[in-house]
């Protein structure tokens, strides 16, 4: 490294630092001390030192911060301290812009979603404290934007249209195959809708917006008849497999139906009512537009009056999903309870403390799901728990 980049480089140091104080993120004044000039103080070449010297005191030229000599050799000794002065002329002199500036240029661009996503005010209060979301910060507002460019695009989609392999939508969106790979992360909190939801894994966003890399099929179990596009038949036992545009309706007696958010819970469940009439399917967290569509018209076989339960997560992610099934089975007539979600159905032993804000969540989306009770219950319980560690008898 040549000695005016390690100059530069220090300088860019004190940048930081000045930007932090200027967010509140640090309460001490912005400085380089000796122990922080070390990679300068350390250079034998009179030359090297030279050429830092020289680039420190440009930019204490350019107004933007103060120099101190040692004070055994004031006159050309090393700098010992460098003070800031001013965040913004030191941005200036080293061609880039302070953090205050990058955020409001963000918070600009980033305008236009905040009706659509009012995640994104929750993002940018984050922000304004120098805390990343996800590990993403201000410098890219163009990846905000064409994430929600993508969830458009999917939403503007038909809910009977089969899923789309991600890399030809993503080049037919972006004439890039990757682009959305690697913006799972902003998909994932403008669906979810929270900063504090835990990140899901890349497949289930995706499935969300009817996409995939490798498609899968719906799992079913039960001892229940199924009409498929070209055959019909007894589900499997422990299940079968189908893809979901393949799945028409039930042919035979359901005594209920029960969706199940998480793998591990349907296989031992579906091994445990296998021989029973009842029809149990798994959602693979949230469900895709296809599963919704199949799972539409599963609903609209049966009589209205078979029973229609949900069992997912004791948490926020869990009652969106639960609420999206609601919708969905809403539309066909029929209204979804709850399984296995209520807080007496959680030992104490795997309950988790949950924030205020998550705990409005699951209450908002207990009652877009029509369970308002349960909301309320789980708000006054102030837990969360997944799905995987309650067993049932």
């Amino acid at each position: 490294m040549s000695a005016s980049a390690i100059a530069k480089d220090l300088l860019v140091k004190l940048l930081d630092a000045g930007n932090k104080h200027a967010a509140g993120a640090r309460t001490r004044a912005p400085a380089l001390t000796a122990t922080q000039l070390k990679p300068y103080r350390e250079l034998r070449s009179w030359q090297y030192k030279q050429e830092c010297d020289e680039t420190f005191l440009a930019a204490r030229d350019a107004g933007a911060v103060n120099l101190q000599r040692d004070k055994l050799n004031p006159n050309d000794g090393l700098f010992e301290r460098i003070d800031l002065v001013d965040v913004q002329a030191l941005a200036r002199f080293l061609g880039s812009s302070t953090y205050a500036d990058q955020l409001n240029q963000t918070i600009g661009q980033l305008e236009q979603l905040k009706a659509e996503f009012p995640v994104i005010l929750e993002v940018i209060g984050r922000w304004r404290s120098m805390a990343k979301v996800r590990g993403l910060g201000p410098q890219d507002s163009g990846a905000w934007i064409d994430a929600a460019k993508i969830i458009r695009a999917c939403a503007a989609r038909s809910q009977e249209a089969i899923a789309a392999p991600v890399r030809e939508f993503s080049a037919r969106l972006f004439l890039d195959s990757k682009r959305i790979e690697v913006l799972t992360p902003q998909l994932d909190i403008l669906l979810s809708g929270s900063v504090e939801d835990s990140p899901r894994a890349t497949a289930q966003v995706w499935q969300e917006l009817g996409l995939f890399r490798e498609e899968h099929p719906v799992l079913l179990a039960g001892h229940v008849h199924i009409a498929r596009d070209r055959s019909t038949g007894l589900i499997d036992a422990p299940y079968m497999g189908l893809p979901a545009a393949t799945i028409l309706g039930g042919l035979s007696l359901v005594t209920e139906v029960i969706t199940i958010e998480n793998k591990t819970t349907f296989h031992s469940e579906a091994k445990r009512r296998q021989d029973d009439k009842v029809l149990l399917i798994y959602t693979a967290g949230m469900p895709s537009p296809a599963w919704r569509a199949m799972y539409r018209r599963l609903l609209e076989s049966l009589p209205p009056t078979t029973p229609i339960y949900h069992w997912g997560d004791v948490d926020e992610g869990g009652f969106r999903i639960a609420s999206t099934i609601a919708a969905v089975a809403r539309g066909a007539g029929f209204s979804l309870q709850p399984y296995g979600m209520s807080p007496e159905d959680v030992p104490l032993e795997i309950r988790v403390r949950a924030s205020a804000r998550t705990l409005e969540r699951i209450h908002h989306f207990a009652c877009v799901a029509g369970w308002p009770e349960l909301g309320q219950a789980m708000r006054e319980a102030g837990f969360v728990a997944e799905q995987e560690a309650l067993e049932r008898e």
